[in-house]
C-alpha cells in the first residue's frame, strides 16, 4: 500500500471514529446518567438507538450531497452541528431531552462520517479499495476499544456531562484537522444530481439486487452487534454486577478481535475473493449467535461464556463489513455517497431497531439480547444468498 493510501486510511479513520466514540464512550455512566435523568437503566440505553436513527437519516441527507457540493463542505458543516448538539447534551435534566439532542448530535456526525467511504472510492477500486478500507478499519477500532476506557475515567474524574464535553473537543480537532489536511476528493466536474435524480439514484441501488444483499449482509451484522452494545451496561453492569472500571476491559476484548479480523481480511484477500470472505463472516456470526441462544436456553450463559461469544459473533464484523462495502462500491462507484448512505441508512436504521427491541421492554434477562442477535444473524445470511446468490462469490 503507497503512503497515499495510509494518509488516506488515517485521515478518514479519524473522521469514521467519531461515531465509535459518541455511541460507545458514555456507556460506563449510563447508570449515573439515568440515576439523573430520573428514568431507568433499558429507557436511557434508548438513547443509543436514537443516536443510530439520527445517524441513520444523516448519512441518507447528506450522502448525496456530498455527491453534490463535495466532501469537505458537508463533512466540516456536519462536525459544527455534532460539536453544537454535544455541548447542549451537557445541559440536559429529562429523558426527552437528552433524546431529541442525541438524534441532532447523530445528525451532525452522519452527515461527516458518510463522506469517509466514498473520499476511498475517489482514490481507489476494488482490491485496492477493500485493502485500504481494511486497514481504515483496523485504525479506527482503537476509539470504540478506548472510548470507554476515556468514559470511565472522565466519570471518575467528574461527572457524565464531561463525556460530552470531551466529545465536543474531538469534533473541534477533526474540524482543525481534515479542514488543513484533507483535500477535496470528489472529481471536479462530476455531473451534480439534482433532487428527481437522487430518487432515482437511490431507486437503482434499491433494484439492484446483488446490491441490496451486500446491505442485507453488513446491516443486519450491525444491528446484531448493537443489539449487545445496547444492551451491554445492562448485562454487565447489573446481570453480571460488574464495575464501571471493569467494563471496558471486557468490552474492549470485542473491538480488539474486531482490529485483529480485518487484518486476517486483509491477508486472506491475497487468495479469496472479497465475497468469499463475506460468506464466511456471515456464517460463523450465525454460529456463535446459535450457540449463545444454546447456552442461554440451558442455563450455562456464565460470564464467560457470553464474553467468549459475543466476541467471536463481532470479530466477523472485520470480515463482512469491509467487503460488502467494497464490493457495493465497485457496483455504483459513479455515485459512491449515494450508495454509501443507502447502506448507512439502512445499516444504522437496523441497528437502532435492534437496540429498541433489547431496551424498550425492560425485560431483565439476557433474551433479548441473544434473540435479537440470533435473529439477525438469520436475516443476513438468507439475505446474502437470495439476493446476492453468485454474485457474492464473483
Amino acid at each position: 500500500m503507497t503512503l497515499d493510501a495510509r494518509r488516506v486510511a488515517l485521515l478518514v479513520a479519524a473522521n469514521t471514529a467519531l461515531a465509535p466514540f459518541a455511541i460507545d464512550a458514555y456507556l460506563p455512566a449510563m447508570g449515573v446518567l439515568a440515576e439523573h435523568l430520573g428514568a431507568s437503566i433499558h429507557h436511557t440505553e434508548l438513547s443509543i438507538s436514537m443516536f443510530l436513527a439520527g445517524f441513520a437519516v444523516g448519512q441518507l441527507i447528506f450522502g448525496p450531497l456530498s455527491d453534490r457540493l463535495g466532501r469537505k463542505p458537508v463533512l466540516l458543516g456536519g462536525l459544527v452541528v455534532f460539536l453544537l448538539a454535544s455541548l447542549v447534551i451537557t445541559t440536559v435534566d429529562t429523558l426527552p431531552e437528552l433524546l431529541v439532542w442525541r438524534f441532532v448530535q447523530a445528525l451532525g456526525g452522519g452527515a461527516s462520517v458518510v463522506n469517509s467511504a466514498a473520499i476511498v472510492r475517489d482514490c481507489f477500486s476494488g482490491r485496492e479499495a477493500a485493502r485500504v478500507m481494511s486497514t481504515m478499519a483496523m485504525i479506527m477500532m482503537l476509539a470504540p476499544l478506548v472510548a470507554p476506557v476515556v468514559g470511565s475515567g472522565l466519570l471518575y474524574l467528574g461527572d457524565w456531562w464531561l463525556i460530552f464535553v470531551f466529545l465536543a473537543a474531538y469534533a473541534a480537532f477533526l474540524f482543525w484537522w481534515l479542514g488543513t489536511r484533507l483535500p477535496e476528493t470528489r472529481p471536479p466536474g462530476a455531473p451534480a444530481a439534482g433532487f428527481g435524480e437522487v430518487l432515482a439514484n437511490y431507486a437503482s441501488v434499491l433494484r439492484h439486487r446483488a446490491g441490496m444483499g451486500y446491505i442485507c449482509a453488513v446491516a443486519a451484522s450491525f444491528g446484531g452487534l448493537f443489539a449487545f452494545v445496547t444492551a451491554s451496561p445492562y448485562v454487565y453492569l447489573e446481570h453480571f454486577g460488574l464495575t464501571p472500571a471493569t467494563y471496558p476491559l471486557v468490552f474492549g476484548i470485542n473491538v480488539v478481535v474486531i482490529a485483529l479480523s480485518n487484518r486476517v481480511n486483509i491477508y486472506l484477500l491475497r487468495d479469496r475473493t472479497p465475497g468469499q470472505n463475506l460468506a464466511l463472516g456471515l456464517l460463523v456470526q450465525l454460529a456463535a449467535a446459535a450457540a449463545l441462544g444454546l447456552a442461554a436456553a440451558l442455563g450455562m450463559a456464565s460470564l464467560p461464556v457470553v464474553v467468549v461469544l459475543v466476541m467471536v459473533y463481532a470479530g466477523m464484523i472485520g470480515l463482512i463489513t469491509p467487503n460488502a462495502m467494497s464490493m457495493l462500491l465497485d457496483e455504483f462507484g459513479h455515485m459512491s455517497a449515494t450508495a454509501t448512505a443507502l447502506m448507512g441508512f439502512i445499516k444504522f436504521g437496523a441497528a437502532a431497531l435492534a437496540g429498541v427491541m433489547v431496551g424498550a421492554f425492560e425485560i431483565e434477562s439476557l433474551w433479548p439480547m441473544v434473540g435479537t442477535m440470533l435473529a439477525a444473524s438469520v436475516v443476513g445470511n438468507l439475505g446474502l444468498r437470495r439476493l446476492a446468490g453468485r454474485a457474492a462469490h464473483a
